[in-house]
């Protein structure tokens, strides 16, 4: 669609926010986030999604979301807590940050979110979701989940009561407050820690470093699972005291038992000038790390490397191997403990995530379409959106395309009547060409290349005709790029 037929339509709606105190002129402050927005009548704060309304704070985001997505639970950089297993991925619009280098700005930042992006459901819907795919993780990630609070408690609650597990994904730029009411409905918590140094934080997200590391602290300190996550950007925060402060902070502050991941980026928004990280650079960030103390770092955004793998400590026994976003626990026993020398490891496991309870009709193969999709350079993964307009489910498979695994199912997800999807599919062997989508006749399919695992694509592969696998479309063209100004 066009940009200037894009419409708004999705800002007209709100919700009562939590979190907010009001004075006797109708002007409203919000204490979700440590910036403590103060809000004039029909205003909106830093993050354009919390507005005052008639002396009320209400929430635009309530419910809206880019599309739920199947995952796993590595793409959130949580490698310790269920391998493998499958994750709901729900995401919101808005931000309380506004990085130069975000990966997702055209939706983290709402005045750019438009309505053909937006999708709106209710907590029974999520769950509801969850359980008919046989998924046990509701993951709340991609733009920031701060902003989404009053969303994400409700559906956190409701899907505790079914039994699931919650994860967050967050920078957590959020106040303590906020924090207390989101560690008792979360189970696991991977954030997001841009750097140990003040300036950064205020140049490059437009945050304060501060109340990330007490909330993040204050978590760990309920004893929720914690897993931190650096992402390196090149020129930025790519030296070895860089990666030196981040581990001392988390051995120190945490513990060197907490898993550390450092991630590498890809050029985006504001922040075009420079390449992805060079992998040599991540690669001396993990030997620092491992210098400092530190029992488990890990590499993120990379393939071929085993720096993805989990290796016992004691014995270094690989305990977990993993390939894009395919892991396997071989070294590992159902209670956590190594199959080398049995020393018991701080993993979280799960039984294997269900099968589906729906029943799904297969289709004969005469009346299913396959389509091709092949890798290229940096980008080896693809969202898949699926629509089924039936009032029966159907199934989608994706298949192994090219070397010796061809044909191989990596991915079979069914599609509820009447509704639509996502799910990512990963390269999943260095001899993998691409993958083979097979859906029926019936279903509609549009595919998006994933440039990085925290990355949400918002444009078709045949609506965005690039050749760069570095920087993907759209083209942030608001302001010059740095090299520029």
């Amino acid at each position: 669609m066009p940009l200037d037929e894009r419409t708004h339509a999705w800002q007209e709606t709100g919700h009562e926010a939590r979190l907010w105190s009001k004075r006797d002129d109708g002007v409203v402050q919000c204490h979700l986030s440590p910036r403590n927005c103060v809000i004039r009548e029909g205003r909106a704060g830093f993050c354009r999604v919390r507005v005052n309304r008639g002396g009320e704070l209400q929430t635009l985001n309530y419910g809206k979301s880019v599309a739920m997505t199947e995952e796993t639970i590595e793409t959130e950089a949580v490698n310790h807590y269920a391998p493998g297993a499958k994750i709901l991925s729900m995401g919101n619009v808005g931000c309380m940050m506004n990085c130069d280098y975000c990966h997702n700005w055209n939706t983290s930042q709402a005045r750019f979110v438009t309505d053909d992006v937006v999708h709106t459901y209710t907590p029974e819907q999520v769950v509801e979701s969850a359980l008919a795919r046989g998924i046990k993780v509701i993951s709340w990630t991609y733009n920031d989940p701060v902003v989404w609070h009053e969303f994400i408690l409700d559906t956190a609650a409701l899907a505790r009561e079914h039994g699931l597990i919650n994860l967050y994904k967050s920078a957590f730029y959020i106040s303590l407050e906020g924090a207390t009411e989101l560690v008792d409905v979360m189970d696991i918590f991977s954030i997001s820690l841009k750097s140990m140094d003040p300036v950064f934080y205020k140049r490059f997200t437009k945050g304060r470093l501060q109340p990330v590391l007490d909330a993040t602290q204050y978590v760990y300190q309920r004893g929720r699972h914690v897993e931190i996550s650096n992402l390196v950007v090149t020129e930025a925060n790519d030296k070895e005291e860089d990666a030196r402060k981040v581990a001392e902070w988390v051995a120190t502050n945490l513990s060197p038992e907490v898993p550390l991941h450092f991630v590498r980026f890809h050029p985006d928004y504001k922040y075009t000038h420079v390449g992805r990280t060079p992998i040599e650079r991540l690669e001396r960030a993990r030997e620092v790390a491992f210098e400092v103390g530190m029992k488990y770092v890990y590499l993120g955004n990379v393939y071929d490397n085993p720096a993805s793998n989990s290796y016992c400590p004691n014995c270094k026994n690989m305990v977990v191997s993993r390939y894009g976003l395919i892991a396997k626990s071989s070294g590992l026993t159902a209670d956590a403990c190594c199959t080398g020398c049995g020393a018991k490891l701080p993993f979280v496991m799960l039984p294997e995530s269900s099968k589906s309870p729906l029943e799904v009709p297969e289709v004969p193969a005469t009346d299913l379409e396959r389509r091709d999709h092949f890798w290229r350079g940096d980008v080896r993964a693809v969202h898949v959106e699926v629509r089924n307009e039936e009032s029966v489910p159907r199934m989608v498979r994706a298949r192994v395309l090219g070397g010796p695994n061809e044909g191989t199912v990596i991915r079979e997800v069914p599609v509820l009547p009447n509704s639509d999807f996502r799910f990512i599919c990963s390269k999943a062997d260095p001899d993998d060409i691409g993958v083979t989508l097979e859906f029926p006749r019936s279903v509609g399919m549009k595919s998006y290349e994933v440039y990085d695992r925290a990355h949400f694509p918002t444009l078709e592969v045949e609506a965005a005709p690039t050749e760069s696998d570095s920087v993907p479309l759209p083209v942030f063209l608001g302001v010059p790029s740095r090299r520029d100004e």
